[in-house]
């Protein structure tokens, strides 16, 4: 035999021996992948780091959704997920800010992002738990009583309050509010700061007539201001006021998010009764305030 023949069929074996282990290291994950699948408890997934913790992505200051003594609705929401499942909890909290997917869910140091609105990029998103919108803000008895849209006259000879780039701004601009508004930032430090603290201490001292927040802020934020502030959701003025909230989630998380989504229709008046105790103006399929 030739030297040449003999490397020819030494390659040739080589060639057979690692198809053969290729083949059966296939086979062997196809195995762990099924039994895994299988496994009791687990709903058919493979994708969560510890399928035993309920893992959770949140901002450590950011009332009323969520801060590190457990004390938002999103820490109450996922504690009630996780007893359904017989799971603990765990956290792994960064501030809700550029880089948040990208150092958390991304990253594999949690699993689920609990508020995140249908249709994010970051995220692949489950169902919707809840719809919400904004919300005119303003003391009892200021003569304001009564108004449910900004483009009320009532609103034209008012200091208005009004969080930068949100999309209220867009209709108080059109509806000739802005000159005399007061603008509040929309990315602070929350640890030390926050708009909507800001804006309902303006308007309870009267330094403003009203503000405009985000339903769960609104919400919140008057239940926790002496004397209470009156919140009237915005449901006639469009411009994309309300939005449906989801939960957030992996892009190849499938099982996970169908997991979810059984666990959202399952205990939607759960769900709702945690988020009306926290002030949340809740809308129905048809964009009507549901019975609080």
């Amino acid at each position: 035999m030739s030297m040449f023949a003999s490397v020819r069929k030494e390659r040739g074996s080589v060639g057979r021996r690692f198809h053969t282990w290729h083949l059966v290291t296939l086979f062997a994950l196809l195995l762990a992948h099924r039994a895994a699948a299988q496994a009791p408890g687990l709903g058919g997934s493979v994708e969560l780091v510890d399928p035993k913790v309920f893992r959770v992505c949140a901002d450590p200051h950011n009332l009323p959704f969520s801060d590190e003594q457990g004390q938002g609705f999103e820490n109450k929401l996922a504690e009630l997920f996780a007893r359904k499942l017989d799971e603990s909890t765990s956290y792994t909290y960064f501030p809700q800010v550029i880089g948040f997917v990208r150092n958390t869910l991304n990253a594999l140091r949690c699993d689920v992002i609990m508020g995140t609105a249908v249709g994010d990029s970051m995220v692949q998103t489950t169902n919707p738990y809840y719809r919400t919108t904004y919300a005119l803000v303003f003391k009892p008895d200021s003569g304001l009583d009564g108004v449910d849209t900004l483009g009320d006259p009532r609103l034209k000879d008012k200091r208005i309050g009004i969080v930068a780039g949100t999309p209220p701004a867009t209709i108080l601009a059109a509806d000739g509010l802005m000159t005399a508004a007061k603008p509040y930032p929309l990315t602070v430090d929350t640890r030390s700061t926050s708009s909507p603290r800001m804006m309902t201490d303006d308007i309870a001292a009267g330094r403003i007539d009203a503000g405009v927040l985000w339903g769960p802020m609104a919400g919140y934020y008057a239940q926790h201001t002496t004397p209470h502030l009156t919140v009237v959701p915005l449901l006639k003025d469009g411009g994309h006021m309300d939005f449906r909230i989801a939960m957030g989630v992996r892009r190849t998380d499938q099982d996970w998010k169908r997991r979810l989504n059984r666990l959202i229709a399952q205990n939607q008046p759960e769900i709702d009764k945690i988020l009306t105790d926290y002030g949340v103006p809740l809308l129905d399929e048809q964009g009507q305030l549901k019975p609080q």
